[in-house]
């Protein structure tokens, strides 16, 4: 059984217990049982659920706290001085992906991609992780769609992918306590 650790996002604990060793041909020593196996399956199948059930809970939180930059009283501030200048539209010299190097310069914007981790492009945070990557496919794709119609900036680094990959493995181990 596995246990999650107490943490500002889950508020559950999530044990692992390696009584679930018999459930796989790599970890299991000698004959084991129906019941054994039955038993050790459904632990694991429990621990599985009780990790997603992290991660929902940790992408609830990126989806509440989405672009509170913009929003609070500071962010409002700056990205309204930013945005209400009328910083001048620029587009890529294939015509296709506007883009505004002035705009990201400014002091509200470089708060934003700092302090919002799901800005991998502009600020790839050295933790990055897979809820970071979600957040930002739910951004693209809501922000496309409603406001114009097309996705931008689709292409991700695969290193980026693969770092964040990493990272969510760790993230988890250092979550979970295993039991006896």
């Amino acid at each position: 059984m596995i246990k999650i650790k107490k943490s500002h996002i889950a508020n559950s604990g999530l044990t692992a217990s390696n009584s679930c060793s018999l459930a796989d041909s790599r970890t299991a020593i000698g004959h084991v049982t129906k019941e054994e196996l039955l038993k050790s399956s459904k632990q694991h199948i429990n621990d599985v659920r009780e990790a997603m059930i992290f991660f929902r809970e940790m992408i609830n939180d990126a989806g509440y706290k989405h672009d509170y930059t913009k929003i609070d009283e500071a962010g409002i501030n700056d990205f309204y001085d930013s945005f209400s200048r009328g910083l001048k539209k620029e587009y890529s010299p294939d015509g296709e992906i506007p883009y505004n190097d002035e705009f990201k310069a400014e002091k509200w914007f470089q708060r934003h991609i700092t302090e919002e981790r799901h800005h991998v492009k502009d600020n790839c945070p050295d933790d990055v992780n897979l809820i970071d990557l979600l957040e930002r496919v739910a951004d693209i794709v809501t922000a496309g769609l409603a406001r114009s119609g097309l996705i931008y900036d689709v292409a991700l680094d695969a290193e980026i992918l693969a770092k964040a990959y990493r990272n969510t493995i760790e993230l988890l181990k250092s979550v979970i306590e295993v039991e006896e």
